[in-house]
């Protein structure tokens, strides 16, 4: 499968004309700080993801109460979630994470497919504490220079987790004023997974920046490896939401380390 970014910023721009980001709450963000939350761990710094559907995957879990899910995924120890509200693909919607917002004290990552500085104003109205942006969409001059988008959200208020797949990517995202720096183990553009990916990107790395892994974590020995090669948080979404016990699965990734 080719050219899958195409087809998820084709269906930001829809959710977008269709009005899925036109938001009328205005929810606080959490009081925690997620950096200080990575750095103070005890354990392995988790950040799980609300999400029933993937492009890759097709249908996770049968779509249920999210507030139920948040709450059992913190629980078990998930120090931050990742919460999806782009429809298409994912299932996801600004009203699970207001639904989400509303019930949990701790951080909050918006995931969708940034496009456009609409859905920033949606991630400060949802009380979101972070949102993403991914470095290929910048990179390969789908969109304008990510610095502006950085910055703009950083007038609203709100962190930016920057993710990169490549080693060129991850350099770029580096040279940003980006408050979180995400490898994602997964090829977006053909959805080719490979957990070493964060091993090839961190070689080499000085490691002066707080760096989240993400993709491909099933088991423990996962976030140990992905620890080895200098990642600092972890950020577990498909085998979570797959898992017959969420807050017992959470919590043997927890204690990985």
């Amino acid at each position: 499968m080719q050219n899958v970014l195409q087809k998820l910023i084709q269906n930001s721009q829809k959710a977008i004309d269709e009005g899925v980001y036109e938001i009328a709450e205005k929810l606080q963000k959490s009081q925690m700080d997620l950096n200080d939350l990575i750095k103070n761990s005890n354990h392995a710094p988790i950040i799980t993801e609300v999400k029933f559907s993937s492009p890759s995957l097709g249908k996770i879990r049968t779509t249920s109460d999210p507030i139920v899910i948040a709450n059992s995924m913190i629980r078990g120890g998930a120090i931050g979630l990742s919460v999806l509200t782009q429809p298409y693909l994912f299932d996801g919607s600004p009203e699970f994470f207001v639904n989400i917002r509303q019930n949990v004290n701790v951080p909050l990552l918006m995931k969708d497919i940034v496009i456009d500085k609409i859905q920033i104003e949606a991630a400060q109205k949802l009380g979101a504490d972070y949102i993403l942006l991914i470095e290929s969409l910048f990179d390969n001059r789908y969109l304008k220079e990510i610095d502006e988008y950085v910055d703009y959200a950083h007038k609203k208020n709100l962190r930016v987790l920057i993710e990169s797949h490549t080693k060129t990517e991850f350099e770029n995202s580096l040279k940003t004023n980006a408050d979180l720096i995400g490898i994602n183990n997964r090829n977006l553009d053909t959805l080719d997974l490979d957990i070493k990916t964060t091993k090839i990107v961190l070689d080499g790395f000085d490691k002066s920046r707080i760096i989240l892994s993400e993709s491909g974590i099933e088991a423990p020995k996962d976030i140990q490896f992905l620890h080895d090669c200098g990642a600092s948080a972890f950020l577990v979404g498909s085998s979570v939401m797959k898992s017959d016990n969420i807050e017992t699965f959470v919590r043997q990734l927890v204690n990985a380390l």
